[in-house]
């Protein structure tokens, strides 16, 4: 029997596709699921008695979507429902792949009117165009958190961010500041010491909501608030490893960067100005 070529060749030409959208999806899942090892660089938050574990990437993105929201003058609310969107789009990583043309921290695609590819790569751009949206969405404030983040995005899958919820919950709790001292991080081989790159980093991210001062033994971090100073502490925490940071203070409370374990805060701080020390 001859071969039926057209049907052959349109076999060959599909499968490539079928596996490369398989290998997506599950590239999407195993990024939103997976949880750092024990001995693995990591970060962990908690409040309320819950507590989540992130990557470092993962700590990275989420302070800068904390931070968006936070100069926005937008509650710890906004910050979780951000954060659950981003858990189940991207793992909070910052992707230039997705299904169709999907991008980013929050998996926006360009042909709907999201922005740029250049633009959505952004973690500020891609954060300040979520929470647009999410202004825009009745009763955010009020309504479940799944179902308003299924009105943002509009997703195949409208259920799907409810197993987010309480992860995104500790992680915005800490990131902004409401839960005072929450976020510890641990790097086996942190950078060397960038005073410069740190407070070129956090007035960028937390404009308006913190003065940043270098002094010859680090930065002090004057923030607007009290609330406002635990968010800068805890946004100096997630970026400890790639910046060099050894130590933070809040009044009389104090961390120190542990190479092989999550070291707690210690102490209780009051006031609104944060120390940042480096290592060498």
């Amino acid at each position: 029997m001859r071969p039926n070529w057209p049907r052959v060749l349109l076999v060959l030409a599909v499968v490539p596709v079928v596996c490369g959208l398989v290998w997506g999806a599950l590239a999407l899942w195993s990024g939103a699921t997976k949880t750092p090892q024990p001995l693995d660089d990591q970060c962990k938050a908690g409040a309320n008695g819950a507590s989540v574990t992130v990557t470092l990437e993962q700590a990275h993105n989420a302070a800068i979507i904390s931070a968006v929201g936070l100069r926005r003058g937008l509650p710890a609310r906004a910050v979780t429902i951000a954060l659950t969107t981003a858990y189940q789009e991207s793992g909070i990583r910052n992707l230039d792949y997705g299904h169709a043309d999907s991008i980013g921290l929050f998996q926006q695609r360009p042909s709907k009117g999201w922005g740029t590819i250049k633009q959505i790569m952004d973690p500020y751009y891609s954060s300040g165009k979520f929470y647009d949206a999410l202004l825009g969405v009745k009763n955010w404030r009020t309504d479940d958190i799944n179902d308003v983040a299924q009105k943002v995005q509009r997703s195949a899958h409208p259920d799907a961010y409810r197993k987010h919820v309480s992860k995104a919950q500790a992680l915005a709790a800490a990131l902004t500041g409401v839960q005072p001292g929450g976020l510890t991080c641990k790097a086996g081989s942190p950078a060397k010491a960038d005073a410069a790159g740190l407070t070129a980093l956090m007035r960028k991210a937390l404009a308006g909501e913190v003065k940043v001062t270098r002094t010859e033994k680090g930065l002090i971090v004057q923030g607007s608030t009290q609330q406002r100073a635990w968010a800068a502490a805890a946004f100096a925490v997630a970026y400890s490893d790639a910046y060099g940071v050894a130590r933070v203070t809040l009044g009389g409370a104090d961390w120190a960067l542990d190479t092989s374990s999550l070291a707690p805060w210690t102490g209780n701080g009051t006031g609104s100005i944060v120390t940042v020390s480096f290592g060498t």
